[in-house]
């Protein structure tokens, strides 16, 4: 770990406890700040935070401290990436004009190890793992290692201390850790889609949303590169507008891209046969782009197609991210918690031939889900909904041409799974893909997809 002199010495608040939040509290103590930890939730028995209080932080929690940024100066404020900027404590310290940084701007700027950045809208899980897989495999016959860290959950802070320069962070990057970011220069940065009415309710427009994507290439320079999606031309005419970094693109269907899905191999300008899409293991056309990503970042850093090839044909899936979790009554059951918005869905359930009954809903957040009425039509045969949005979800399927006796009804996801066993037939797909986001009933989309596996494994008992 570099010893930098940027935090020695400064006065530090960090807003909100979590994964993050403790990792780079410890952190920063390494580098001499003065830490002060603030997180509205009633603190006094938590077990990191005695621990944190043990070395040396001071914690306050159950409230907002508002009135101490009158009583002592503060260098930089390092807040949650989830926590808004209308949080009054973030509010008072823009006002104030401190520094309001997130914990990958500290994390990284320590790490003697290079780093890679992927963000997106969807697919970005994925093709964090694939490429930590792909790099790993080739990075290991040269005594190093690679690892996947950031907002795939394990937090940068965490991992910075032990690696070297024979090794590499492949960083999922969210729109809200990018947003807290300014000097961040990785050698390679990619994004692997865009779209709107992703967490709009937190950026405002989709512009904005926009605009803290494209932060993962803001200081990069000409010896650097920015993969892009080359499908998503508005998005893409922006992106080489605002890069100083070579360009490289992948594409679903076009062949004019630097790495596209060819008939029967991923491949690219220079290479039409690095991958056969028939041995590659995860399914669906978007876990193929998530690999041209993956494959494109390996192939810049001396990866060769043995590497790729050898992960990509054994690779089962991110966890949560339409992840295989068992064949029961020869039914197969899948996994897509992640699935937090209606694109995720929609990239999801195209992803089987066999017919399909789908599990669905969640948070209302006011969107109807009528974009996904023609892959309802085309693809499932049943729809188990649930939550605060069933009913607007079995809208969306009656528009598809689903029966009333297609479309069942409950409230929680432990009555859905057994329903959606006894609609389904031997060969058919029981996909899990809500939709939407898991807050009406679960604290986070990894709760709610260990609770899907746990309903499963209670059919069995049954």
């Amino acid at each position: 770990m570099k010893q930098i002199k940027t935090y020695d010495g400064k006065n530090i608040l960090i807003l909100g406890l979590g994964k993050s939040g403790f990792a780079v509290a410890k952190l920063l103590l390494k580098l001499g700040a003065k830490i002060t930890l603030n997180d509205k939730k009633d603190l006094s028995s938590d077990q990191k935070a005695q621990e944190l209080e043990k070395m040396g932080v001071r914690v306050i929690s159950g409230y907002h401290p508002i009135d101490l940024f009158d009583q002592e100066t503060f260098d930089y404020l390092v807040k949650n990436p989830g926590i808004p900027y209308e949080n009054p404590m973030v509010e008072q310290a823009q006002a104030k004009e401190i520094p309001v940084i997130t914990e990958p701007e500290v994390a990284l700027s320590v790490s003697e190890a290079p780093y890679v950045c992927v963000t997106g809208s969807n697919g970005k899980t994925t093709t964090v793992m694939l490429t930590q897989e792909i790099m790993d495999h080739y990075l290991s016959k040269k005594g190093g290692h690679a690892y996947a860290v950031g907002n795939i959950g394990v937090p940068i802070s965490e991992v910075v201390p032990k690696v070297t320069s024979k090794d590499l962070l492949v960083v999922e990057m969210s729109s809200f850790q990018l947003l807290g970011v300014t000097d961040i220069k990785p050698k390679i940065a990619a994004i692997v889609d865009i779209y709107n009415n992703v967490h709009l309710d937190y950026h405002k427009t989709f512009e904005n949303y926009v605009d803290a994507k494209l932060r993962i290439t803001q200081a990069q320079d000409k010896n650097d590169y920015f993969i892009i999606n080359y499908d998503q031309k508005e998005i893409l005419a922006k992106e080489k507008k605002v890069t100083k970094a070579k360009t490289l693109t992948f594409s679903e269907k076009d062949t004019e891209a630097d790495y596209y899905i060819g008939k029967e191999y991923l491949a690219s300008q220079t290479d039409p046969k690095i991958m056969k899409k028939a041995d590659i293991k995860i399914p669906g056309i978007h876990n193929q782009q998530n690999s041209l990503v993956a494959i494109a970042i390996s192939k810049i850093l001396g990866a060769t197609n043995e590497d790729i090839q050898a992960v990509l044909s054994t690779f089962s899936g991110a966890k949560h991210r339409l992840q295989y979790v068992t064949t029961y009554q020869d039914r197969r059951f899948y996994n897509d918690s992640k699935s937090t918005n209606i694109e995720a869905a929609s990239v999801a359930i195209p992803s089987f031939t066999d017919p399909e009954v789908w599990i669905a809903g969640g948070l209302d957040r006011g969107f109807t889900f009528d974009d996904l009425v023609p892959l309802i039509k085309e693809h499932i045969k049943v729809a188990v909904l649930y939550g605060e949005t069933k009913y607007l979800l079995a809208d969306a399927a009656r528009k598809a041409g689903l029966k009333d006796k297609n479309i069942i009804i409950v409230n929680t996801l432990q009555e859905a799974v057994p329903r959606a066993y006894e609609a389904s037939e031997k060969g058919d797909v029981i996909l899990f893909s809500p939709a939407c986001a898991s807050w009406d009933q679960f604290n986070t989309f990894e709760e709610r997809g260990d609770y899907f596996v746990k309903f499963i494994k209670d059919l069995n008992t049954k």
